[in-house]
C-alpha cells in the first residue's frame, strides 16, 4: 500500500521542502509568490493536501529542478497524490482531517497505539461501533452513523488483506471494562478480543488499574510506521481533532512511551485471560 495518495503527497510535500529549505527561501515568501497563505503551502509539504499543476511548476522553476527525470518523477507523485483512496466514498460523514488519518493508516505497514477509554476502532465489533459512534455524535442521523459503522470496518479490512497491518494494541483496564452498548455488547467485544489476538499480526495487552501512574496517563495515541523509509507519524485524538507528530524527536517520545507501556502492561497471554475474567463478571 505503499504506493498510495496519501503517500505519495508526503513524499512530495517533504522534497518541496527539502528543496525550498535548500534554496534559502521562507515558506511566507513561496507561498505569497504562489499567490496562497502560508498556510496552504504548509499543508502541501506535510503532505495533507494535493498541490495544483501549475503551483508545482512553478516550484520547481523557481528551485531549478532541471533534470527531465527528477520533474517527472515530482510530477507524477502530485498527479498520484490527486488519486482519490478508498474512504473517499465516505466524504460526506467523515470528519474535518480525518481522511488524512484513514489514508495513513490504509498505508501504514504497522501500528502501534495504546486506548484509555474503549477498545480501538480496528477491533470493534459492528455493535460496540455503533454504540461509540451514537456517543460521540448524538445529532447524527442513523444513515450517517450507519455510514461511519461500515468505515469504520472497511479500515479493518487492513488486517486480513495480502501483506496485513502489523498491529500492537494496549487497552487501559478501563476500555475494557466500561460497559458500552451494555452487557450482550460488551461481552461479543470483548470475545472478539481474545479471538483477536490470536491472529498472527496482532498483539494485545491489558494495562491494569493496579499499574497506578504511568507512562501513558496524558491520554491515548497512535504511532504509524511506514515502508521505504517514509517517515513514523504519531498523532492523538480529542474532542477538538486529530493532531500529527511528525518530527523526529515527537515520534521518537511516543515510541519510548510505547515501551514504557509495554512493560507495565500484562503479557499478552496474562492479558488474554484477564479479558476472560472479565467476561466471567458479565454473566
Amino acid at each position: 500500500m505503499a504506493d498510495g495518495p496519501t503517500v505519495r503527497r508526503r513524499r512530495l510535500g517533504a522534497e518541496l521542502r527539502r528543496l525550498r529549505v535548500a534554496h534559502g527561501f521562507k515558506l511566507d515568501e513561496i507561498a505569497a509568490r504562489l499567490g496562497v497563505v502560508a498556510s496552504t503551502l504548509s499543508r502541501i509539504e506535510k503532505g495533507k493536501a494535493p498541490i495544483r499543476t501549475s503551483y508545482l511548476r512553478n516550484l520547481l522553476d523557481w528551485y531549478e529542478v532541471d533534470d527531465p527525470r527528477a520533474k517527472q518523477l515530482l510530477v507524477d507523485m502530485a498527479r498520484e497524490g490527486h488519486r482519490k483512496g478508498w474512504w473517499a466514498d465516505y466524504d460526506d460523514v467523515l470528519p474535518s482531517g480525518f481522511d488524512v488519518y484513514v489514508g495513513l493508516e490504509a498505508e501504514a505497514k504497522a501500528l502501534r497505539a495504546y486506548e484509555a477509554n474503549f477498545v480501538h476502532g480496528l477491533l470493534q465489533t459492528r455493535d460496540y461501533a455503533t454504540a461509540i459512534l451514537r456517543g460521540l455524535h448524538p445529532r447524527d442521523s442513523e444513515e450517517q452513523i450507519d455510514r461511519l459503522v461500515e468505515l469504520r470496518l472497511q479500515r479493518q479490512r487492513k488486517l486480513d488483506e495480502g501483506t496485513p497491518l502489523d498491529l500492537w494494541l494496549i487497552l487501559d483496564e478501563a476500555a475494557i471494562s466500561r460497559r458500552i452498548g451494555g452487557p450482550v455488547v460488551l461481552r461479543r467485544q470483548l470475545e472478539h478480543l481474545v479471538k483477536a489476538s490470536a491472529w498472527p499480526n496482532v498483539a494485545l495487552q491489558i494495562l491494569p488499574f493496579e499499574a497506578g501512574a504511568h507512562a501513558g496517563i496524558d491520554g491515548p495515541f497512535a504511532i504509524l510506521q511506514f515502508d521505504l523509509g517514509d517517515p513514523d507519524v504519531a498523532c492523538t485524538e480529542g474532542a477538538g481533532g486529530i493532531v500529527y507528530l511528525e518530527k523526529e524527536r515527537e515520534v521518537r517520545t511516543c515510541a519510548e512511551v510505547f515501551d514504557r507501556l509495554r512493560a507495565s502492561a500484562l503479557s499478552p497471554d496474562a492479558s488474554v485471560a484477564f479479558i476472560e475474567s472479565v467476561l466471567t463478571m458479565l454473566d
